[in-house]
């Protein structure tokens, strides 16, 4: 990749300006069809398909480290319904991750970071109108790509922020949520010592056209706006928004929970997914945003197995090899996956914590 400040070459396009109203928020998304299928174009938001369009004519010019076609994926038996997915190449052609050692580690400008990337892989910049509006992001293409559209959301690289979710980021990349029309477009977050792989601020985007157990599963209401799933592959904490007017005091609650978990030696990862209201009862698809308090993981993850980020933790599981993409089971799979979360009596003194703190 280019280095910052280098002249990014001729014929490169110009950045585009993506400025949204709340005219462009689909405060409802359409859920699944019976049997998953590709969104015809005509279902797509004005946002899908300006990045999806952008995306596409990346990858045709080789801006990413391999070319992504469709990839081997099934429904793994049993009642979580886990998604595997063949992706080889992601695991052989990747930058290898960021060392990282502590949960608070400092930006290192030495490292890579965001300030490198060239102008051509950046494919928006998102904005929305209004003066209270959050601050613009930088829609740039994850290189290494998971699936169709997977994007990286970057709050202002120039800042030179580590990996610590703030409040302004985490608003701007549900916003995004919001201005897809498709419901499988997911928006996460890996933290320090949850296998975060570059120490600069950055959440990912990226369309999964399948339906997750996330999505439905019910939950306990701890205190007001907070819930817990428990009956899905990894248990989490549940923030839910039924649009983008509730995004400003939700994003602060998550990211005061997500600080109080790196002051109890905890790190995390956060999920948001378009879902069913916690109470149920019909009440429409807004979002659903998730947050897993783990054990951390520093050092490099285990050669060929499931390294566990936060696509792992909501139950899709992007494999690196074809053998244990045909032999891996749900049990197994849940067993590394849960390795890295807490006993359920201490996730409940947990949420209790939580509660209290956000109460206050």
């Amino acid at each position: 990749m280019a280095a910052e400040g280098e002249e990014s070459g001729s014929g490169e396009p110009e950045l585009e300006e993506f400025v949204y109203g709340e005219e462009d928020f689909v405060q409802q998304a359409a859920g699944w069809e019976p049997e998953p299928e590709p969104e015809p174009d005509s279902a797509l938001s004005r946002f899908d398909r300006a990045l999806l369009d952008s995306w596409t004519d990346r990858m045709e010019r080789g801006f990413f480290r391999y070319r992504l076609g469709p990839l081997p994926t099934r429904v793994l038996p049993g009642p979580m319904r886990l998604v595997a997915q063949l992706n080889v190449q992601r695991s052989t052609e990747r930058r290898p991750p960021q060392l990282v050692h502590s949960l608070r580690q400092p930006f290192d400008p030495c490292a890579f970071n965001f300030t490198r990337l060239r102008r051509a892989e950046v494919l928006l910049r998102l904005r929305g109108a209004g003066a209270a509006a959050p601050d613009p992001l930088l829609v740039a293409i994850n290189a290494s790509p998971l699936e169709r559209g997977h994007v990286l959301l970057l709050p202002d690289p120039a800042r030179r922020l580590p990996q610590a979710l703030t409040a302004p980021a985490l608003r701007g990349a549900l916003e995004a949520a919001f201005l897809s029309a498709h419901p499988g477009f997911r928006v996460g977050f890996n933290g320090l010592g949850g296998r975060a792989s570059v120490n600069h601020l950055h959440l990912h985007g990226f369309y999964l056209p399948r339906p997750l157990l996330v999505e439905a599963a019910p939950a306990q209401p701890l205190c007001r706006g907070l819930s817990i799933l428990r009956a899905v592959p990894a248990p989490a904490f549940l923030w839910y928004a039924a649009g983008p007017a509730a995004l400003p005091a939700l994003c602060q609650d998550v990211c005061r929970a997500a600080e109080h978990l790196l002051g109890a030696g905890l790190a995390y990862n956060v999920f948001a997914t378009r879902g069913e209201a916690p109470e149920g009862g019909g009440a429409g698809r807004g979002l659903r945003v998730l947050l897993w308090a783990r054990r951390p993981s520093f050092g490099s993850a285990a050669g060929a197995g499931l390294e566990v980020a936060l696509c792992e933790l909501a139950g899709f599981l992007p494999l690196p090899a074809a053998p244990l993409f045909q032999r891996i089971t749900e049990r197994e799979a849940l067993g590394a996956i849960r390795e890295h979360l807490l006993p359920e009596p201490e996730l409940l003194r947990l949420g209790g914590d939580l509660a209290r703190l956000l109460q206050r």
